[in-house]
């Protein structure tokens, strides 16, 4: 089995066709990855036991709403978090400005509203940076 390198973590199963989404570029990609359901607000002792033991280099957040996921996984890890936006009310507006508004320290990348494809090509970019072979795959899609 492969080392996991990138986790995606959704807030619950409603946000699992975006997850797909990523799923589909990292897997075309051979991109070792997993998903799981870990909520900041329902299971935040789970998600840090998760978080601290993850062998993921990348982390993609999906979260909709209050958006807390991608902060919250951000401000217990010094690993790229990545987050997805989810368009639940307000357009994803909501969401994505608690993405983009996260206080200086927690840096969270984050993509377009219901963008899990961006979120993939972003954390494969981010590992191809010390993986010459991801490095070609890329510049060959």
């Amino acid at each position: 089995m492969r080392k996991v390198k990138v986790s995606i973590l959704m807030g619950s199963e409603n946000d699992r066709d975006i997850a797909s989404k990523a799923e589909k570029i990292l897997k075309t990609l051979g991109i070792p990855y997993e998903v799981k359901v870990l909520s900041a607000h329902r299971t935040p002792k789970e998600l840090e036991k998760y978080l601290e033991k993850s062998e993921a280099e990348v982390f993609i957040g999906i979260a909709g709403l209050s958006a807390h996921l991608p902060g919250f996984i951000a401000s217990r890890t010094l690993k790229p978090v990545i987050g997805v936006p989810k368009s639940v009310k307000l357009g994803g507006l909501d969401a994505l400005l608690s993405m983009v508004q996260m206080p200086k320290g927690v840096p969270t990348a984050c993509v377009g509203i219901d963008n899990g494809e961006n979120a993939a090509w972003l954390a494969a970019r981010i590992l191809a940076l010390n993986d010459s072979a991801l490095k070609k795959r890329l510049l060959e899609v």
